[in-house]
């Protein structure tokens, strides 16, 4: 089964209000297409969680493995992978190559967990250059930031 995950993150402020965008679509045998949205929103939270939330939203709604293209314009969360930042860090107990400790280790633990059953390609687009489906993930993902009904987010560094 092919999926195509979009997600992309957003804050205003650094710490400050956020959230996330997601898209799933899908394209059965039949040639129809599906299309799921996710978005949520935080009080206080950084945008590079707010990345990392909307990858993992999206991983976590597949029921079965699946060959997934997840599409982003988080150079963060596409580089950790296609540049095997996460193996490194791995490899040395969750930290950077200048020894200082990876931010973010609960979201990108649960993001490994979430991303694990799947054969994945990692794909960066550049943002607010009008593709469709990140464009989509930018409104989800503001809205939900500017929202009244945004969540703590407890880990926020």
């Amino acid at each position: 089964m092919k999926v195509e995950i979009y997600s992309d993150g957003s804050a205003r402020g650094n710490p400050g209000p956020g959230g996330y965008g997601t898209v799933l679509r899908y394209v059965d045998p039949k040639g129809e297409e599906h299309i799921r949205e996710f978005s949520g929103g935080y009080v206080e939270t950084t945008n590079n969680r707010m990345e990392l939330m909307g990858a993992i939203v999206g991983f976590e709604a597949l029921k079965r493995p699946c060959e997934v293209v997840f599409t982003s314009d988080s150079k963060y969360v596409v580089d950790a992978f296609n540049q095997n930042w996460v193996g490194s860090w791995l490899k040395n107990n969750w930290k950077k190559a200048d020894k200082k400790p990876v931010k973010n280790v609960d979201l990108w633990k649960r993001l490994l967990a979430a991303v694990e059953p799947h054969e994945v390609t990692f794909v960066w687009v550049k943002g607010h250059a009008g593709h469709h489906y990140n464009e989509r993930c930018d409104e989800l993902a503001t809205t939900a930031a500017d929202s009244d009904n945004r969540m703590e987010d407890r880990a926020v560094e």
